[in-house]
């Protein structure tokens, strides 16, 4: 069993497991996260949700949304979904015989499910060298060992992006969860290094088909608008997961900028927190 160590640990989130309780904990507490402590007594059904990934000091607070929902009914297995940043290893990738490490412990792949998922489709690979630096994915991982215990992992990171490839990795996410409890958890930033005032145009045009379930147009949007969404891809495969699977509707939680935490609004990146139900 190899062993993942973190990549981001020290930057995007402490690298001390006091500190980082402590910062998780200040994000659930946020004015622009849920403004409690999980678990939730939240009943309804939900299949997946989007959330941002960038350093907790700013997207954490926006994130927390979405777990704080899901806290009431946790499953034993998060499928999680990102973009591949560093562009290395394979062009859709997870991974096997495998364990996460974070300050807060160590989170196993779930190997099996992992190995059939890339046998669903021609085009999700074996490959941990894809995962090795990679930060979308890893840090959701210390804010899910807050809220669950006893869950492993199936990660997923896009190089290719396309839609016709997030079809493809969706409607395998779907056949997993239709046999397993499952929670699809999808890793995007929205608008990159804007102004704030055009993050909030831009993002709500994309975060409007996200809501309505509608892939075709939200590619559309994405295209036509030049939206710089990191992983509009790993939002695609989950929505089309969820639909396959039951979901009716997104909604969205919570959006805020990296501006609207720091102060600074000229050059900002854009963060939402949408469940699927």
């Amino acid at each position: 069993m190899q062993i993942r160590t973190p990549a981001v640990a020290g930057m995007f989130y402490p690298n001390e497991k006091k500190e980082l309780k402590k910062v998780i904990k200040e994000c659930f507490l946020h004015n622009f996260g849920p403004g409690k402590i999980p678990p939730s007594n939240i009943k309804k059904k939900i299949f997946g949700v989007i959330c941002p990934h960038a350093g907790y000091v700013y997207s954490g607070p926006i994130a927390c949304n979405s777990f704080y929902e899901i806290s009431s009914d946790l499953p034993n297995l998060f499928i999680i979904i990102g973009p591949n940043h560093w562009g290395i290893g394979s062009s859709v990738a997870t991974m096997t015989d495998t364990k996460w490490e974070t300050p807060l412990g160590e989170i196993e792949v779930n190997s099996e499910i992992a190995e059939e998922i890339s046998k669903l489709t021609d085009v999700i690979e074996i490959d941990n060298f894809s995962h090795s630096r990679e930060h979308s994915l890893e840090v959701q991982i210390p804010i899910l060992q807050e809220i669950a215990a006893n869950f492993k992992i199936v990660p997923i990171a896009l190089i290719n992006q396309s839609k016709e490839i997030a079809i493809k990795v969706g409607i395998a996410v779907a056949k997993i969860a239709q046999k397993n409890k499952v929670m699809i958890i999808g890793s995007s930033d929205f608008t990159h290094y804007e102004s704030n005032k055009f993050a909030y145009e831009q993002d709500a045009a994309l975060i409007e088909p996200i809501l309505e379930l509608d892939v075709d147009r939200f590619y559309d949007i994405l295209h036509k608008k030049d939206i710089s969404a990191c992983g509009y891809g790993a939002i695609a495969s989950t929505m089309i997961a969820c639909k396959e699977i039951g979901a009716t509707k997104g909604e969205l939680l919570k959006y805020a900028t990296s501006g609207d935490i720091s102060g600074d609004k000229s050059s900002v990146v854009g963060y939402g927190s949408i469940i699927f139900t």
